[in-house]
């Protein structure tokens, strides 16, 4: 059996089954963004286990609703605050929040994207993260790392406008809402990145970019509109609103021009003028469209876009004031200033834009086969991890942000833009799992070209690639930027590209033996560019997997005995040197033999050793201990290991990590299985770690000690 199959192998437990009668399969790896950690370590060949990372914290939970369309419906007296008292308590003041330091919590954030790009909503309305047009292009937006250079697009209640602020996605979408109420008024602002609704149309791109040699060099969908659309309504009563348009062009370096034009001809439901920002390498355009909801007799809002300075920006920025009512609302869109397709903008068009974007994502999200105990919390990671697919040439990128640090004023700020064959290969085994074949299926074309390429070049597999499918990736430090909250240097780029890591063959065969398993199998050609090639657990899965692909499929494999014998060495060595008599505990590396790694965890799960093996069980049990006592988890979290007793050369602290968290719980799953005690101890690691996601569910790559969100998100 493999250990993929450990889904359906709890399910025939009945002792789990009488014990959570709606845990149908632990979501274990479901619930992350599959974010790791890319420092720079030392020692990798020798490794044992391969350099795995997380996710972390929490923040308020906020209900989901059906939408704007429940707020015509409520009464004015069911939106309102009793009286000034009580609302200054309620209050979330997400101002007060952001003026403390200039930075915005990194848990306070939504996230948007349409698989070209991404962009960071904060709770305030604050557009502070947004790199245009791809993931990997150069910011346009990026207060997060500077919060007087970086640039940002703000829609919030003016300042004198004390509001409550809710923050969640329509259902089943990625569709951001975020809500602002307060005694005088409700409003309600929508952020998205259109996306069509045309299977049919989907079905030829993806065949387009399968069948292409995965470069990106696919002429794009004619029906993709690559805009940001955000949209401001107010539900009840009346409200001030203020909106700021800051762009920093290529990471706050390049100067800009901004031009107001006047708009004569203007048609009804459009504003009177319309804004470009031009920098030499990039040109955006803002639009707006003006719904006035003539049936009340309130008087139509009116924007008027004025310049605006300060002392650290290299262009003007625009700003706009006004009022709306009850039933107005008003609509930005940004985008290429020569996308002019169409000319005029009106809000019939950005309605139906908004009703095919939320058709998409349900109708993709349809297909999930989840249906279980946490069925929101896997919905959320299943939608997110959409996000990081690049359509156009089927990479999947770490994260979508760089230089978030794994530590307060500290370096380890690193640029996770790129396609790790690590993570995107436990991208893949969820999606397929979970019954989505074509991001798969574009991945492993995507992967089996960079294969190729290897192969010609005689060289390694490179650990990561661009979204491209390329592999210069310098690593270079933005000394004019302050980063996040102090937090120095701001990198773009990733040094640990150059590195060789053994390991990565063990997840890139596991990752093609699953797509063979439940998606599209592998073909000839395909087998035969593939040859097992760090951590020594991984590399014996390079072999166990291309083994077992040999005999699923009946492929020639004249060099069977030899990787059994070897398979079996790497096996035997691991248990002998692997393993630490004294402390009872499997260890770091052979040269750290005293320093206990949680990357162990993904022994069992790879099918390396039996999770209830009697040594894995102490490594387990140890692990779970706080480190205080020689273990290495606290407040439920697992962290990767203790740095006290081991230097990987970077300096500085980091936070407990999500992704061992996880594997912990699907560890102690396995275990339980056998051992009610474990099954229990999963189930209270799991909800747990639950409570450090933020309140759209979603989690960046570490927690602090005091439950801060760190790390890329």
């Amino acid at each position: 059996m493999h250990y993929h199959d450990w889904f359906d192998a709890v399910e025939e437990h009945n002792r789990y089954l009488l014990l959570f009668k709606r845990s149908t399969g632990v979501p274990g790896e479901l619930i992350t963004n599959m974010d790791e950690s890319k420092g720079h370590t030392s020692d990798l060949a020798s490794r044992l286990f391969d350099d795995i990372t997380n996710t972390s914290p929490s923040r308020m939970r906020v209900t989901q609703d059906s939408g704007t369309e429940l707020y015509r419906q409520l009464s004015n007296k069911e939106m309102q605050i009793p009286n000034q008292k009580q609302a200054a308590l309620a209050t979330i003041n997400q101002k007060s929040r952001r003026a403390a330091n200039g930075y915005m919590p990194i848990e306070d954030y939504g996230l948007i994207g349409n698989m070209r790009t991404c962009a960071m909503v904060a709770t305030d309305g604050g557009l502070d993260y947004m790199c245009w047009p791809h993931f990997d292009s150069p910011s346009v937006f990026c207060r997060i790392l500077d919060k007087d250079k970086g640039g940002h697009f703000s829609i919030s209640p003016t300042t004198h406008d004390l509001s409550t602020t809710k923050q969640h996605y329509l259902p089943a979408s990625n569709i951001l809402q975020t809500r602002y109420l307060k005694e005088d008024g409700v409003l309600n602002l929508i952020d998205f990145f259109p996306r069509p609704d045309n299977k049919a149309l989907d079905a030829e791109y993806h065949a387009r970019v399968v069948a292409s040699d995965h470069t990106g060099n696919v002429s794009d969908r004619p029906d993709l509109k690559k805009w940001l659309v955000r949209r401001v309504e107010c539900m009840r009563g009346h409200m001030d609103v203020n909106v700021e348009v800051f762009p920093a062009f290529n990471y706050a370096q390049d100067k800009h021009t901004t031009e107001i034009t006047n708009l004569n001809d203007r048609q009804k439901g459009q504003c009177d003028q319309r804004v470009t920002f031009a920098s030499e390498k990039l040109s955006l355009e803002l639009n707006a469209t003006i719904d006035c909801n003539d049936e009340d007799g309130m008087p139509c809002p009116k924007v008027v876009f004025e310049r605006s300075s300060t002392p650290s920006s290299l262009g003007d920025a625009v700003t706009a004031t006004f009022r709306l009512h009850e039933g107005q609302a008003i609509s930005f869109i940004l985008r290429d200033a020569d996308d002019h397709s169409p000319e005029l903008i009106h809000t019939a068009l950005l309605d139906e834009l908004q009703a095919s974007t939320h058709k998409y994502w349900a109708r993709w999200m349809a297909s999930s086969k989840y249906m279980g105990r946490w069925e929101q919390v896997v919905t959320r990671s299943l939608l997110l991890l959409k996000m990081l697919t690049f359509e156009p040439s089927g990479a999947i990128v770490a994260a979508p942000t760089f230089s978030l640090p794994e530590d307060i004023g500290g370096k380890r700020n690193w640029d996770y833009r790129y396609s790790w064959v690590r993570d995107a290969s436990f991208t893949i085994y969820i999606l397929l799992r979970m019954g989505f074949s074509h991001e798969a299926e574009a991945y492993i074309s995507y992967i089996f070209q960079r294969v190729k390429e290897a192969k010609a070049r005689h060289g390694a597999l490179p650990i990561m690639f661009t979204i491209w499918g390329g592999t210069d990736i310098p690593e270079v430090e933005l000394e004019h930027m302050e980063g996040y909250r102090g937090s120095r240097p701001v990198r773009i780029g990733n040094g640990a590209a150059f590195h060789v890591q053994l390991d990565i063959y063990g997840e890139l065969l596991d990752g093609i033996y699953l797509a063979n398993r439940f998606g599209t199998p592998i073909s000839y050609d395909q087998w035969l560019s593939i040859c097992p090639f760090g951590s020594k657990i991984m590399l014996w899965v390079a072999l166990d997997r291309a083994l077992r692909l040999a005999e699923k499929r009946s492929f020639p494999c004249p060099h069977r005995a030899e990787w059994y014998r070897i398979r079996d060495e790497i096996c035997e060595e691991v248990m002998d040197k692997g393993y630490n008599q004294k402390l009872e505990c499997f260890i770091q590396s052979y040269e750290s033999n005293e320093v206990l790694d949680s990357a162990v965890l993904i022994a069992p799960l790879v099918f390396f050793i039996s999770p209830t093996d009697p040594r894995f069980l102490k490594t387990l049990d140890k692990i779970l201990k706080p480190p205080e006592k020689g273990g290495l988890t606290s407040t439920g979290l697992v962290y990767r290991y203790n740095h006290a007793l081991s230097d990987d050369g970077v300096g500085g602290r980091e936070g407990a990590f999500s992704m061992c968290t996880f594997w912990c719980v699907e560890a102690l799953t396995r275990a339980g299985a056998y051992e009610e005690k474990y099954l229990k101890e999963a189930v209270s690691m799991f909800e747990n770690k639950l409570s450090f996601g933020n309140h759209l569910r979603i989690f960046s790559e570490e927690i602090s000690s005091s439950g801060e969100q760190l790390g890329n998100t």
